[in-house]
């Protein structure tokens, strides 16, 4: 891999990793209603995730893809429907403070509430529209042909050092917010934006 691909592939990543999309939308919304320190298993999935995702698709996934397009529109609709189903959590998530409560069965009535785990965080890019395109465009433009094994690794490696710390920015972004977003209202209008924001992450996928 030469400099000016290695410098490429780096501004590729810090570029994508940190604009808006699925995992920093959720990433702000989680900061506002569980805080930073709450979120960090969520931040950990997503770069270990993307990484593994990385790596899949470099190994095989994408030839497999091109070979069975029915597979790729398969994932579409998979991914549209779970991101509407995580817009309407978020939608309807309790106000801060309210959350917290919910957990421990002090609200009346509360459903239980909990940020991403490590684990579903992890999950959830095998279903990230945005996080396909990442991948894809990766390993296709930067990943080098006569070492694929070692690019693969590399691009992996690149983009799970400098994801973390870029969507870490949008949770604390959103723990910083929780400071403006007191008021129960502004919270449940602030997941509402949050909510449609997440579903409009969809319309690139429509054809």
């Amino acid at each position: 891999m030469t400099y000016e691909i290695l410098f490429g592939l780096i501004t590729f990543a810090v570029v994508s990793s940190i604009t808006p999309g699925p995992n920093n939308l959720m990433l702000l919304a989680s900061g506002v209603n569980y805080g930073f320190r709450r979120t960090v298993p969520h931040m950990l999935g997503i770069a270990f995730g993307f990484g593994l995702m990385i790596i899949s698709i470099g190994f095989g996934l994408a030839a497999l893809f091109e070979a069975m397009p029915m597979l790729q529109i398969g994932l579409e609709i998979l991914c549209a429907l779970y991101l509407s189903y995580l817009a309407y959590r978020i939608a309807t998530a309790e106000p801060m403070g309210q959350a917290e409560q919910a957990n421990s069965g002090a609200v009346k009535g509360g459903s239980p509430t909990r940020p991403f785990s490590f684990l579903q965080a992890a999950l959830f890019q095998w279903v990230n529209p945005k996080a396909w395109a990442m991948g894809l465009t990766a390993i296709a433009v930067y990943a080098p042909t006569s070492l694929p094994y070692i690019g693969v690794g590399m691009v992996a490696l690149i983009f799970t050092t400098i994801n973390l710390p870029c969507v870490s920015l949008w949770a604390y972004a959103g723990q910083r917010m929780r400071l403006v977003l007191g008021n129960r209202r502004f919270q449940r209008l602030f997941n509402g934006f949050c909510a449609f924001l997440l579903m409009a992450s969809l319309f690139p996928m429509l054809r």
